[in-house]
């Protein structure tokens, strides 16, 4: 039985609406319609600069399907997307010389996009190299998790275009 409802989905072709959503801005990026900065991309997913990262580097891995939920994400989309989560973890280690990292996939709680997608933020450098390291005597000091927030959300820009094709020169380098 089993066997039967596996072979009845076998090279069956994808529903739109796991395509693409008129009104998403991810889907917008992965159809052309809108542009991005493209660390990354294959048949199943694309990475892209955050265009307001928390810290250089900020990136966003997303599979080419809409779906809102991860827990609801195929599995060859799963697969794919884990294995460009690594590709461009490895290769922005190498670019930005820094090899502390957070992975966050956010499903619908702080999920400000209903697309499934992984941000891969750069941890901040607290030896003062980066632009954005907090001041040594903050570090000393405990932030709230709320201050915290605060703080790393106050410290965002817009992504600029010659910073961002700069970091995306290097980070294609080392894929």
């Amino acid at each position: 039985m089993t066997s039967f409802i596996i072979q009845a989905h076998e090279n069956r072709e994808l529903p739109q609406s796991w395509r693409d959503h008129p009104e998403c801005p991810f889907c917008r990026i992965i159809t052309g319609e809108a542009s991005a900065f493209k660390v990354y991309e294959d048949e199943k997913v694309i990475a892209v600069l955050d265009i307001l990262p928390l810290r250089p580097g900020h990136t966003l891995v997303i599979p080419k399907t809409h779906i809102s939920r991860v827990s609801e994400l195929p599995e060859d989309f799963a697969a794919a997307t884990g294995i460009a989560i690594t590709k461009v973890s490895h290769a922005l280690t190498q670019a930005l010389e820094h090899t502390a990292l957070n992975v966050v996939c956010n499903q619908e709680y702080a999920q400000a996009v209903p697309h499934v997608h992984y941000h891969i933020i750069p941890a901040p450098r607290f030896d003062g190299t980066s632009p954005q390291a907090f001041p040594r005597d903050r570090v000393t000091l405990a932030l709230s998790q709320q201050e915290m927030h605060k703080k790393e959300f106050e410290a965002r820009e817009e992504l600029d275009d010659e910073d961002a094709n700069a970091l995306l020169a290097k980070i294609h380098a080392k894929l």
